[in-house]
């Protein structure tokens, strides 16, 4: 809900006030108001899936995991720390809310051979190319036979 405070900056909800005003009169269609009633329990409020979350910026704070927390994986890991937290998950059995290990593990296995695929296939087209083609002399050398030439 923008008006809850969304994406601009530092903006707090404020009742409206105004005469007409759809949300104040709880026009169907309109965002609601907040009102008593729409928080969660103390006891379960910030838990995801009755868990304790914790932020995981490497394999450290991984290893710091207790049984009644859960992992969420840091926005500003890069993808060589996160291998790295999968390999180490799959081994701990951790749970994350945001990561699948095993998926990932793959998606990035698949993305490394074809990787290998290509370079592959750039390899042997650049070696075809190198056979049907003689080699051309350098500038330089054409310039220089050229001088003698002219010389002559």
């Amino acid at each position: 809900m923008i008006r809850l405070g969304g994406r601009r900056k530092k903006l707090k909800w404020r009742r409206s006030k105004g005469m007409h005003a759809k949300i104040r009169q709880k026009w169907k269609g309109y965002s609601q108001m907040p009102s008593p009633g729409y928080k969660t329990p103390r006891k379960t409020r910030g838990l995801i899936e009755n868990k304790i979350p914790v932020i995981i910026n490497n394999v450290q704070d991984l290893l710091k995991i207790k049984t009644n927390e859960i992992g969420i994986i840091a926005k500003s890991v890069g993808n060589k720390k996160k291998i790295e937290i999968a390999k180490k998950a799959l081994e701990m059995k951790a749970n994350f809310a945001n990561f699948d290990a095993n998926k990932f593990l793959e998606e990035i296995k698949k993305a490394q051979e074809q990787r290998a695929q290509v370079k592959s296939k750039e390899k042997k087209a650049e070696k075809t190319e190198t056979k049907e083609k003689p080699a051309e002399p350098k500038k330089e050398e054409v310039k220089a036979e050229e001088k003698i030439e002219e010389k002559k």
